[in-house]
């Protein structure tokens, strides 16, 4: 009787992933794609396990891969784009648990002044020697640019600060303000190769003190000014406004805060440029990583993150989506990621890694299958000149600094 209803399970379990072409085994009984290879074994530990994934498919799956209770045999990116594939263009039934779930993380980790440090210090401060296995030498986390698909992480990162900067414009003697530094590496690359001054906050103290090392190492402390505080304490009039990779941290209702903010940085006057992880439709993210991951984080879609610039009538002069770009990017990360299991293991533990790691396959893999997109918003006060007549000096101006810096070494 057991074993037939754990068959009954699984097949329900089979259907509630889309039919996708993944064996699923529990116990020795197995159920599977008919006439198609699958793409993966997904090997269940014991029968509660079942019951969870079957309870909250997302949360069910996702606490048990990284508890070890569920072993996939077989490439996990390639397992998660055919479950995503296979749910495409399907209308889900969201269970009374999971809004009822979603809701209590929404409120549970609402992005307000302490809110927002709580969250940002579960991500970002896990120690700095952690990400440095895995990042560019620059300490990037944010979607690269790759001018040709060959090119090396290092080079991608490097050619994605640049195209920031070329983007807005950048002139000796500006000013600049970025609200969510990172690392720093984003500010200390236009002081150095644009000549302005940055004024950079971010609530992650680790990041805040590895950036101020940096910039008195490269004597730029003059130039680059590091704030441990909130996007919403900036004050001071600045020309250009900047944040790369933290809109999905604000929060859809504390859009009209970012907007005030922006619009009193930078007038009318000014120019702006969003950088952000974005979707082609509203829904809430991923709960397993809103709770395992990247607490208060929201994903918004482009209509949305307009919500932040229409108040106060900025101009969009320019959308880009870097959507494969991103996948890119995330398929170098999870490669230097599984390199450095063994340190990473030792540092935390076995769950942390399998966490993590679940985490950047299914983003290579909504990059690729398009769950997920990456914009590029370059905006302008209603009062301001034009940037640039075309897009032309973006592409056929002087190579970006990657190649000025390789010419550099060579004729020193």
């Amino acid at each position: 009787m057991a074993i037939f209803q754990e068959k009954v399970l699984l097949k329900r379990l089979l259907t509630a992933i889309g039919a996708a072409p993944v064996r699923i085994v529990l116990n020795g009984e197995e159920v599977g794609p008919r006439n198609v290879p699958p793409v993966a074994t997904v090997q269940i530990e014991d029968l509660w396990t079942l019951v969870g994934l079957l309870a909250d498919p997302e949360v069910g799956f996702g606490d048990a891969y990284a508890d070890g209770r569920i072993k996939v045999d077989g490439d996990l990116v390639r397992l998660l784009e055919a479950v995503y594939e296979s749910r495409s263009g399907t209308t889900e039934a969201v269970s009374w648990y999971s809004r009822l779930y979603s809701k209590w993380l929404e409120l549970r980790q609402d992005n307000g002044l302490r809110g927002s440090r709580d969250n940002i210090h579960h991500h970002y401060d896990l120690g700095n020697d952690f990400y440095k296995l895995w990042l560019d030498q620059e300490m990037l986390y944010t979607c690269a640019y790759f001018p040709a698909p060959s090119a090396t992480l290092e080079e991608a990162q490097l050619a994605k600060m640049d195209h920031v900067c070329r983007k807005l414009r950048l002139q000796p003697g500006e000013t600049v303000v970025e609200a969510g530094c990172g690392w720093g590496a984003l500010a200390l690359y236009m002081a150095r190769e644009y000549g302005v001054s940055v004024k950079a906050f971010n609530v992650s103290r680790e990041q805040i003190e590895f950036a101020r090392d940096r910039a008195h190492q490269e004597g730029l402390a003059h130039q680059v000014d590091f704030i441990e505080d909130d996007y919403r304490n900036v004050s001071g009039k600045f020309d250009v406004f900047v944040s790369v990779g933290m809109l999905e941290h604000v929060g859809k209702q504390h859009y009209k805060d970012l907007g005030r903010v922006i619009h009193s940085s930078i007038g009318d006057s000014g120019r702006g440029f969003l950088h952000f992880i974005g979707r082609d439709h509203e829904d809430s993210f991923s709960r397993w990583i809103r709770k395992r991951i990247f607490p208060g984080a929201y994903i918004p879609t482009l209509s949305q993150a307009m919500e932040v610039l229409e108040p106060w009538r900025f101009a969009v002069q320019d959308v880009e989506n870097l959507r494969f770009h991103y996948a890119k990017t995330l398929e170098h990360w999870l490669e230097r990621y599984d390199a450095s299991r063994q340190q990473i293991v030792s540092r935390y533990d076995a769950c942390f890694f399998r966490a993590w790691r679940l985490y950047l396959a299914g983003s290579v893999a909504a990059f690729r299958k398009g769950t997920l997109q990456l914009f590029q918003v370059l905006f302008t006060g209603s009062r301001c000149g034009p940037i640039s007549w075309t897009r032309a000096p973006l592409y056929n101006e002087s190579k970006p600094a990657i190649e000025r810096r390789k010419w550099v070494n060579v004729m020193s």
